[in-house]
């Protein structure tokens, strides 16, 4: 039997995400966008736009939907939020925006909406 890493599994996790984001009509700007500055170097998984929306999803590959919850931390989505306003700045963003999660589980892709 193989076993994938946990790296593979979560670059495969971001994959599905973005394939089904595209699927609901979402244009994938960013995959793995990195900053640095004023944000500890955060890394967001996904940025995501339809029409005047621009969504930051972070994405997590766990067993259940609980343990993808409680792989988000408090100073993550701090961080998160720091590299998005950074983000917005620098496109010079006037839509709106919004953070939401996807947790992979097994082959369940589980899309939540504003949740960080």
């Amino acid at each position: 039997m193989h076993f994938k890493s946990t790296y593979t599994q979560g670059l495969f996790a971001e994959f599905l995400a973005r394939q089904y984001l595209r699927l609901h009509g979402f244009k994938i700007l960013s995959k793995r966008y990195i900053t640095g500055k004023n944000t500890n170097r955060a890394e967001i998984d996904i940025i995501a736009q339809k029409k005047d929306l621009i969504v930051f999803v972070e994405v997590k590959h766990r067993p259940n939907l609980q343990s993808g919850f409680d792989a988000i931390s408090p100073m993550q989505m701090s961080r998160l939020r720091r590299a998005a306003e950074s983000y917005l700045t620098k496109k010079c963003w006037c839509g709106n925006a919004r953070f939401d999660a996807i947790i992979v589980c097994g082959i369940r892709i589980n899309w939540i909406k504003n949740c960080i």
